[in-house]
């Protein structure tokens, strides 16, 4: 059953439950707030549970549980020492066993940033379970195509790409973890719409030879969005864990290409959303594959690219992500009732 947790990082939301359930990973860390359908929320690099702290009430007011995890490696989550303990078949797993150890059958997946991605792959590989999908930043592309690495290896010209970068054991860290608070404000603001660099600046995403990531990163003031408390949460969460075991899911990329091989170009048939910004390259260099979602996400009810907004979509645009998000919550079929098969 699931077990309270101890002590809250500050800026809870008021009513939330913090649970620590069992899961593949060793536990799991959640934060649950409302009754109703489940709706499991899905973090990405480098967040936790707190990125998704304007939604948990949004979505508890609309009538759903809503909960958010921290993914296998962050926060008070498992953090298992293989390195291919983060691949994504293994977040999948973990995902599956959050929706059971909270008593359901089924749930909602929604996701950002590397968590839209273990939604997509956890609705693909397990319809029994998820009966719909939303995406934040990073839209739905079907497993195959090229291998990921080489992929990578041949971006940038003489710079390096940042998943490159990170696939390097110890490399990042070597680089975060000095000073973990601010590399994280340098990347929230590299990223969020308000204060990312000048179109005609160095790309933020990519590594000059010798360089450091952070050396492309703004210096000015922090995103809108990111107050001090904020900044406080994030930091300190990472400054306890370290950065590996979120490092780790870039060096899972291959083992994903090899372990999806199956599944390649396969559609996900759920109800499914997709919220992106405008100024976030996620949408911009996957254009191609919002393009293609007629033919990937067949249920796909509505695809937003928000005006002025970077990557942190849900909490550079909280009130217009949770009107998108509860709205489409809204349309799908209550648990039990008679719908589509998938």
């Amino acid at each position: 059953m699931p077990q309270p947790s101890a002590a809250h990082p500050s800026g809870d939301a008021p009513h939330a439950r913090h649970r620590l359930v069992p899961s593949p990973a060793g536990r799991t860390h959640l934060v649950e707030q409302g009754d109703g359908p489940l709706v499991l929320l899905v973090h990405g690099f480098p967040e936790s549970w707190y990125s998704w702290r304007h939604q948990l009430p949004a979505i508890a007011a609309a009538g759903f549980r809503a909960v958010a995890v921290d993914v296998r490696g962050y926060g008070r989550s498992s953090k298992p020492e293989p390195v291919e303990a983060y691949r994504m078949l293994e977040l999948v797993a973990d995902a599956v066993a959050v929706v059971e150890a909270l008593g359901e059958r089924t749930a909602v997946i929604v996701g950002h940033d590397w968590g839209a991605s273990v939604a997509a792959t956890s609705a693909l590989l397990r319809p029994d379970v998820f009966r719909a999908v939303g995406l934040l930043s990073v839209p739905y592309t079907p497993p195959g195509g090229p291998r990921p690495s080489e992929v990578f290896a041949g971006m940038g010209g003489a710079d390096e790409f940042y998943v490159s970068y990170f696939q390097r054991a110890g490399r990042a860290e070597a680089e975060i973890e000095p000073d973990v608070r601010g590399w994280l404000a340098g990347i929230y603001a590299a990223l969020s719409a308000d204060t990312m660099p000048a179109p005609d600046a160095p790309d933020p995403h990519f590594v000059s030879p010798g360089g450091l990531l952070r050396d492309r990163f703004p210096t000015g003031p922090s995103p809108a969005w990111l107050g001090e408390d904020d900044l406080d949460v994030y930091a300190g969460e990472f400054e306890r864990t370290g950065l590996t075991g979120a490092l780790n899911r870039y060096r899972n990329m291959d083992r994903d290409w090899e372990d999806l091989a199956a599944h390649a170009g396969a559609p996900v048939l759920q109800p499914s959303l997709f919220v992106g910004g405008a100024a976030d390259a996620s949408t911009t260099w996957l254009a191609e594959a919002i393009a293609a979602f007629p033919t990937t996400l067949p249920g796909l009810s509505a695809s937003h690219v928000l005006d002025d907004t970077g990557h942190w979509i849900q909490q550079e645009r909280p009130e217009t992500v949770n009107r998108l998000l509860t709205t489409w919550l809204s349309t799908l079929d209550t648990p039990g009732t008679s719908g589509p098969a998938y």
